[in-house]
């Protein structure tokens, strides 16, 4: 086992400063630069051809990052094929190709210790009455198990009485919505789906039949592509105000994550902030020659995540466009480096879990 899930995962999700969380992410971020130089003939390959020596310490900014799109292309394991236990694949409109995931029983360790984490620090150690804005197809269908599958069935681990809202042909089911709103009423309440699908399958059906649920405390958690609701000129704003009047006291947070490294989610502050925790990071780079970009000045986002011991995804150059903020010093107190999601890059592929959804 590598060393830092022997430690550092049990650490809270935003208790540490940017110095001292560097100086974590800079050793375990090497040691998987090495592990995958070792164990992955194509990393090293791509790592010979940077001029880069894996026994150098490098830092944050120093670390190759793999282009997303070469998990379309290649298949990059870092462990024997005998150990994989599960392949995750992204999303991807018909005729795309998709990326390929290769998951051991570590890394889906650690992808699961890391989301339970974040999303405690955001509702709590207690178990709550859960509706997850979908079909239960998702539980059923091998063909719909990607990254929209996988995020259901993981978040579902928060929730109790857990109910989906939509039947299996995407139609608002209203009856089992009234039977959980009968059992949970008056209770905290999660839910969780992907973004435009509940903006067209839920939300619209809720206002077209004038109903709102009355839930007086809870908290919707939403992840996915917004390209149709940018298109339709919806504003986070407005996603947020139209939801609370269909749903009651909620708080809404947008999450950002993907396939290609599970886990290291992205939660939403009550500010609006993106935020990164200590089990990863963001770097904005310019497009022109991947400098890092000052805060404040738009650029390409680089994830970067210690649960990647499988397959080499610890550092990835993505196709979407991000401001940093600042670290440290966001008004809802969570430490770390903050950001907005800008968007995609123009004429990138589609890719988001609910923009790729067709019926």
């Amino acid at each position: 086992m590598l060393e830092r899930h022997s430690d550092f995962l049990d650490v809270e999700p935003y208790s540490l400063n940017k110095v001292e969380k560097r100086e974590r992410l800079e050793h375990y971020l090497n040691e998987l630069t090495r592990h995958h130089y070792e164990h992955c003939p194509e990393y090293a390959r791509i790592l010979n051809a940077f001029d880069k020596n894996p026994e150098d310490d490098m830092t944050l900014e120093e670390i190759p990052a793999l282009p997303v799109r070469i998990f379309k292309e290649k298949d990059m394991l870092s462990v024997p094929r005998d150990r994989i236990v599960k392949v995750m694949t992204s999303s991807g409109t018909s005729g795309q190709k998709v990326s390929k995931i290769y998951l051991d029983k570590e890394t889906t360790r650690a992808q699961t210790k890391c989301l339970t984490n974040i999303v405690k620090s955001y509702i709590g150690s207690k178990r709550l009455p859960m509706l997850i804005l979908d079909t239960p197809l998702v539980k059923k269908d091998r063909a719909l198990y990607s990254a929209r599958g996988a995020g259901i069935i993981g978040f579902s681990m928060f929730g109790r009485d857990v109910t989906y809202t939509l039947d299996e042909e995407m139609n608002l089911d209203v009856a089992a919505l009234e039977r959980f709103m009968d059992r949970n009423g008056g209770e905290r309440i999660l839910l969780f789906g992907y973004t435009f699908m509940i903006w067209q399958y839920f939300l619209k059906e809720l206002e077209r039949r004038n109903i709102n649920l009355n839930i007086e405390g809870g908290m919707l958690f939403h992840t996915g592509g917004w390209k149709k609701l940018k298109a339709e000129q919806i504003s986070e704003d407005m996603y947020r105000e139209r939801l609370q009047k269909v749903c009651g006291n909620i708080s809404v947070h947008n999450q950002y994550g993907m396939a290609e490294q599970l886990g290291s989610v992205f939660m939403e502050c009550e500010h609006g902030n993106m935020h990164c925790s200590i089990f990863s990071d963001v770097i904005i780079r310019r497009a022109e020659d991947f400098s890092v970009c000052d805060h404040g000045e738009a650029g390409l986002i680089e994830l970067m995540s210690v649960l990647p011991s499988s397959y080499p995804g610890h550092a990835i150059l993505t196709e979407d466009l991000g401001i940093c903020l600042g670290e440290d010093d966001c008004p809802c107190g969570r430490l770390g480096k903050y950001f907005k999601l800008l968007g995609r890059v123009q004429n990138a592929e589609i890719r988001g879990c609910s923009d790729t959804y067709g019926r």
